[in-house]
């Protein structure tokens, strides 16, 4: 397992290189909303994840292949895709690299971001909640 917060110049220009081309590859197909979080301190499984909505279904799917088939031709592995069979929330493992592609009701609802970039939700007795999705 890399550990990021020890990468070297080298390392840390590959993860860049892959992000770019992942935001690049996003935005050919018009996606919404693209957010990059560092995640090097958080875990010792990948140093950045990559946050982005479609419109559709059919548009989530296109996302998530569009940025694999830019990975593979720019020479990194993907290591795994998910959930491009629904269309509702895909993942593309790419080792370094974590991307998710979703819905924006689905991304409203899980609300990763503020799992991996945002604080930690407070539940005391009359503070209004962090989120919104289920909220009626």
């Amino acid at each position: 397992m890399t550990n990021y917060l020890n990468m070297n110049e080298q390392e840390l220009l590959n993860v860049q290189k892959m992000v770019d081309i992942t935001v690049n590859a996003l935005e050919d197909v018009k996606a919404k909303d693209v957010l990059v979080l560092d995640t090097s301190s958080k875990t010792p499984l990948f140093a950045r994840m990559i946050i982005a909505s479609g419109d559709s279904t059919r548009q989530v799917k296109a996302l998530a292949n569009n940025v694999c088939v830019d990975l593979k031709e720019a020479g990194f592995e993907v290591l795994s895709s998910e959930g491009q069979e629904s269309g509702e929330w895909a993942l593309v493992d790419a080792g370094d690299l974590i991307v998710h592609v979703m819905l924006p009701a689905v991304r409203d609802f899980y609300d990763i971001e503020a799992l991996w970039g945002g604080e930690k939700p407070s539940f005391h007795a009359g503070a209004s909640k962090p989120w919104h999705a289920a909220d009626n």
